[in-house]
């Protein structure tokens, strides 16, 4: 068969046309690598990626210019696009198992210290940053103990290695606080617990 009878025969398909579970896992396909797609265990077809030309090749892996997040939460492709096009064009964000190993920021949901460390032995160089998020549009949830505490009433949550910091942090929120509702007081006053009325004498 010639090369044009075979390309005439090959069969394509939008990738639009395609759940985007299938997208996500085409997305995350590195240069040279194949996704296999299986029926009851058995091989059925092979999806490739296509690597184009060296230079496209070099340009893909080339993030000098960009901050790269690798996301440890499960994303859709849509949401990743979304995070990224809201983070700007200086960011790249990629799912953990596309990105390269020197990404300098690592979104990690809540998870054990064990998973924590996992995460930092893959990107070594890495800022860890877990987060909690909930975005109905884009089909993501993720909750954790903070979002349970706030969402029973807590209005903030600090973290302190020392009472001098504590210290400072409380001022600041507690400042910022009154800045945002806009009181007359200089700052919010913890008030002392109300005294007792004494028993009739």
């Amino acid at each position: 068969m010639t090369d044009e009878h075979a390309a005439a025969a090959t069969r394509q398909i939008d990738v639009t046309h395609l759940p985007e579970e299938v997208v996500e896992l085409i997305d995350a396909l590195p240069p040279g690598e194949d996704l296999v797609v299986t029926r009851d265990g058995e091989q059925v077809a092979t999806i490739s990626s296509t690597p184009g030309s060296p230079d496209e090749a070099a340009e893909q892996l080339d993030y000098d210019d960009l901050t790269v997040v690798a996301t440890a939460m499960k994303l859709s492709a849509s949401a990743r696009r979304a995070l990224s096009a809201e983070l700007g064009t200086d960011y790249l964000v990629l799912d953990l198992h596309a990105a390269p190993p020197t990404a300098e920021v690592l979104l990690a949901p809540p998870a054990s210290p064990q998973l924590i460390g996992n995460l930092r032995s893959m990107f070594p160089s890495a800022r860890i940053i877990i987060a909690e998020i909930e975005d109905n549009d884009l089909g993501v949830s993720y909750h954790g103990p903070i979002r349970r505490m706030l969402d029973a009433g807590a209005e903030s949550y600090l973290t302190s290695t020392a009472i001098p910091r504590l210290a400072k942090q409380l001022d600041h929120a507690i400042t910022q606080r009154h800045q945002i509702t806009g009181g007359a007081a200089a700052r919010l006053r913890i008030e002392p617990p109300a005294e007792l009325p004494k028993p009739p004498g």
